[in-house]
């Protein structure tokens, strides 16, 4: 199994940001998984034949990879998202 390198190291936050970088990361987790999806991974192979079972539980599969490319560096959105939550928290 290849390990994917970081991209963008992750920053060192406060106790107070680090919800806010917890919800940044689930949404490019979303986002990714949504790609994934799209590309095709998750769908059932007619070799295997998993069944309704595999078509049921593949989406967890995809969102547990797509979290991991987001452990990993991502693609810098949740960055880019955390900056913008925190811009607005500090609004308030």
């Amino acid at each position: 199994m290849m390990l994917i390198s970081s991209v963008h190291p992750a920053p060192s936050l406060k106790d107070d940001n680090k919800a806010l970088m917890v919800a940044a990361q689930k949404l490019e987790a979303s986002f990714l998984a949504e790609m994934l999806k799209s590309a095709g991974l998750g769908a059932t192979s007619a070799e295997f034949g998993g069944g309704a079972g595999e078509d049921q539980f593949s989406s967890f599969l995809v969102q547990e990879q797509a979290m991991a490319m987001v452990k990993a560096g991502g693609i810098g959105l949740s960055e880019s998202l955390y900056e913008a939550l925190k811009e607005r928290q500090d609004e308030f």
